[in-house]
């Protein structure tokens, strides 16, 4: 890996291409650096991971009302939708839209976090809705999503979006961007041009994620994803893009983040160099901010200690900053610790969820967060015990560049009425790569069983998970059969609207 520097660069200073940072993530995406072994597999475990979440939501109102748009924009030779029949095409960037919204509404796909926070997973649906359209082969869309992990992944590595309130679905932007570039073996100039279109449009303000967190938040990396589609499609027409769109005196650096004097260090490939970021992230065992992962195996396991959570007094999480002030008491949102909050609220409050999780002894997509569950009396009792705290050496170790240090866990004191104090701690979930039981083929085999039970035939599912594990030698047209359908008559379909 090498480092780039990034700084901005006054107008007058006529910055050339070649040392912009958007000219060289084109070149890491023009690269045509082969796909390794266990990279391919991982890409595959991440497509079986995000088919399984976005059927687990598939008649959700969100998912529902973004399938309802995509269907208004139908194309013969286009892309498939979840859910729907393979026959059925629409128009890619809306593919990307209803397929993206999918995937991200249970909050239950991968991630990755370092200086900031990101779900790679979200680059799959735009590059397999070009790709099917374009009638690629599956080994053109393992070096595609190989290229969008890869690009999403270095640059949260080095620009901190949250410190400015930016949503991270800037970063996600021009790493789809990006993917389908490679995917579609375009130039390094017009790669360059598409992923600065990319960042251009995807600024956008992390209120999508605070207060009453609505169902933005599932449909933020989609629209990600169908701008990602469009700026590919004007640039191959011949169309530019602001530029330099990183580097500019008027553009995203010098006034939405770090200002005219930051100074950025983000990791590329070299040439010739394997795209191998997707092996630092790391996937969802339980339907929950990633933060809370860890948390809720903390919680399973106090409960072998905890007889009788009516007997707390009160706990304490120590944890990192991000945790604390992102899902935490630090950020000072009521509705964190409101029953009647959305699922979206109650997704990113780990009060909550250590509550539930320590009364249950499981977790649940659907049932831990039903309202009834939420306004159950003990549970609100014990949820409104908990509070966070910011520890230094959490916060350190959730940016360690070391990953036997990177850590987004947390140490738990759990006060006692009779005076008693039972303390506990966990760095990384079970599922991380690092964790007790790491996530491996059979385990996202059998996420996608457990949470598509009774929702796809058996048939159906057989038939996915074969196709899928067949990935890199599927050719040319056959990228119609990594979709997954359900039954005739069981989608549902939501209010109408223009489309």
């Amino acid at each position: 890996m090498k480092q780039h520097e990034l700084r901005v660069s006054p107008s007058k200073s006529n910055l050339k291409r070649e040392d912009q940072l958007a000219w060289k993530i084109a070149g890491v995406a023009a690269d045509r650096v082969g796909v390794e072994r266990d990279v391919s597999a991982m890409i595959v475990n991440r497509i079986i991971d995000n088919a399984s979440v976005a059927i687990a939501a598939i008649n959700r109102r969100p998912v529902t009302s973004a399938r309802d748009m995509a269907l208004g924009h139908s194309r013969k030779d286009g892309a498939t939708v979840f859910g729907v029949a393979a026959n059925k095409r629409v128009s890619p960037e809306w593919a990307a839209w209803a397929n993206g919204t999918a995937v991200r509404e249970l909050d239950m796909h991968d991630t990755f976090l370092a200086a900031d926070y990101s779900h790679p997973g979200d680059n799959i649906p735009p590059i397999l809705a070009v790709a099917q359209t374009m009638e690629k082969s599956g080994r053109e869309l393992i070096r595609g999503i190989a290229t969008g992990y890869e690009i999403q992944i270095d640059l949260v590595r080095a620009i901190c979006l949250h410190a400015h309130k930016i949503d991270h679905i800037a970063h996600l932007c021009p790493a789809q961007a990006a993917g389908i570039g490679t995917l579609l073996g375009l130039k390094q100039d017009v790669i360059y041009q598409a992923v600065q279109q990319a960042v251009h449009v995807s600024f956008t303000t992390r209120q999508s994620r605070k207060g009453e967190i609505s169902s933005w938040k599932a449909y933020a990396p989609a629209h990600a994803g169908k701008l990602a589609v469009e700026a590919v499609d004007r640039v191959m027409r011949g169309e530019g893009a602001p530029s330099p769109i990183y580097e500019g005196e008027d553009s995203v650096v010098a006034w939405m983040l770090d200002g005219p004097d930051a100074v950025y260090q983000v990791p590329l490939p070299e040439p010739g160099e394997p795209k191998r970021a997707i092996l630092d992230s790391y996937t969802k065992e339980h339907s929950a901010e990633y933060q809370s992962q860890a948390l809720i195996d903390l919680a399973f396991r106090l409960r072998e200690q905890i007889t009788d959570p009516r007997q707390i007094e009160r706990i304490v999480i120590h944890t990192s900053h991000h945790t604390h002030y992102v899902i935490g008491t630090g950020a000072n949102d009521p509705q964190k610790m409101d029953p009647k909050a959305s699922r979206e609220t109650l997704d990113h409050s780990i009060m909550y969820i250590f509550a539930v999780a320590l009364e249950d002894g499981s977790w649940h997509h659907v049932d831990s967060y039903a309202p009834r569950r939420a306004s159950r009396a003990s549970t609100v009792e014990l949820w409104h015990k908990i509070e966070t705290q910011e520890d230094a050496e959490w916060t350190r170790r959730y940016h360690s560049t070391d990953p036997n240090e990177l850590a987004f866990g947390a140490r738990v004191e759990v006060f006692m009425r009779d005076g008693s104090k039972i303390e506990d701690e966990m760095a990384v979930a079970n599922a991380h790569p690092l964790g007790a039981k790491p996530f491996s083929r059979p385990d996202y085999i059998h996420k996608f069983q457990t949470l598509t039970d009774g929702i796809i035939s058996t048939r159906e599912s057989n038939r996915f998970l074969e196709v899928v594990q067949d990935l890199p030698r599927l050719q040319a047209g056959e990228l119609q059969l990594l979709n997954v359908a359900l039954p005739a008559g069981t989608l549902a379909v939501g209010k109408p609207g223009i489309f």
